[in-house]
């Protein structure tokens, strides 16, 4: 069997155990990052059910009939368009099968439970899956490695460039950094880039509008990569020409605070705190009360994704996970700083795959 077959059959042996230890026969998979990360299916509309004998099928529509039978050769196909309730349909009971809560709504419910022999039981279940993805493969990590090294690697071209400049609007230097990234081998940014310029970088997520860069801004730039499947988030505050005292002042503040989390963020480590660790430098400087957003969050097939570190965090940090560092100052009226890096956690000090420096750049 290949290599990738062999992946996704082993998640699926991963999920069948989790389903025989709370009596679950059975789970209809409808989230597409959730049908992928088990199948290697990568099309817009597909199901997958996993029983716990390690058994599954799958389920798309005739536009994927060639492509499916490509890309998930172990796996018996069925191509109906309504793909969920067509594997329902031909599930015989007695039997619990586990339907995904988060990605079902109560009109989706209502046709799941139609199309259900009276002697199957629908059992709503969340984050089974999720617990499973929380800890990358080998594969993932390399995946992961790669995407952050071409975004970071299109950054520093725009700079080498000359493309961040007075003059030139936010929406101009975020189109050029997208486009570098897209002719490195990305498929798409991995979210909406963002430039946030002058006081526009006091808002967290602004996004990128026309203002044209000045000098003496502060201009924040987050942005990320997406490219077979996974994505990458890294976010560098620069400066306009020169910086003033108070831009001086809050990048050295969040620049302590993000070294401070990333030394915090090992494995077994409190989600707690690493964001408590960011948030006390900021909180000691006199510039808490603007933080206001969480310290970090897990990277992988989705941008955002479990872990999450900040204030009501639980649970530890383990090996093989993925946590962003991001903290930031945001002063309404002024500017604002964040500094952000995609962690690989390890047992020891955590990989850093986001290496472009930081350094405070003056453009």
């Amino acid at each position: 069997m290949a290599l990738a077959d062999t992946r996704f059959a082993t998640r699926r042996r991963a999920l069948a155990a989790k389903l025989a230890a709370q009596r679950i026969d059975s789970i209809l998979v409808t989230s597409p990052i959730h049908v992928r990360y088990l199948s290697g299916f990568t099309g817009s509309n597909g199901a997958l059910i996993v029983n716990k004998d390690l058994s599954a099928q799958i389920c798309t529509d005739g536009r994927y009939t060639t492509q499916i039978a490509e890309e998930v050769p172990d796996i018996e196909a069925l191509i109906e368009r309504a793909s969920a309730t067509a594997l329902l349909a031909q599930v015989e009971g007695p039997r619990r099968i586990a339907i995904e809560a988060a990605q079902t709504t109560l009109d989706q419910l209502d046709s799941l439970r139609e199309a259900t022999q009276e002697d199957v039981e629908l059992i709503p279940v969340s984050g089974v899956v999720e617990s499973i993805r929380l800890t990358k493969d080998s594969f993932e990590l390399d995946r992961l490695r790669d995407v952050a090294a071409l975004a970071s690697q299109a950054f520093e071209d725009l700079l080498a460039a000359g493309e961040l400049a007075e003059g030139r609007s936010e929406r101009q230097v975020a189109a050029d950094l997208e486009y570098r990234m897209r002719m490195l081998g990305a498929e798409r940014p991995s979210f909406d880039t963002i430039v946030a310029s002058g006081t526009h970088s006091a808002k967290p997520h602004h996004g990128a509008g026309d203002r044209i860069l000045q000098r003496g801004d502060l201009v924040t730039i987050d942005f990320g990569a997406h490219a077979r499947g996974f994505n990458s988030d890294m976010t560098r505050t620069l400066v306009m020409g020169e910086a003033g005292e108070f831009e001086a002042e809050i990048y050295d503040i969040v620049l302590r605070s993000q070294l401070a989390g990333v030394e915090a963020a090992y494995s077994g480590a409190n989600l707690f705190d690493v964001d408590a660790a960011c948030r006390k430098v900021i909180e000691d400087a006199g510039y808490g009360e603007y933080f206001v957003h969480s310290t970090g969050h897990g990277i992988g097939l989705e941008v955002h994704e479990a872990p999450s570190a900040s204030k009501t965090s639980q649970g530890v940090l383990e090996t093989g996970s993925t946590l962003t560092i991001e903290p930031g100052i945001y002063v309404p009226g002024k500017g604002g700083v964040r500094i952000e890096d995609t962690l690989i956690i390890t047992s020891g000090a955590p990989e850093i795959i986001t290496k472009v420096s930081k350094d405070l750049i003056v453009v």
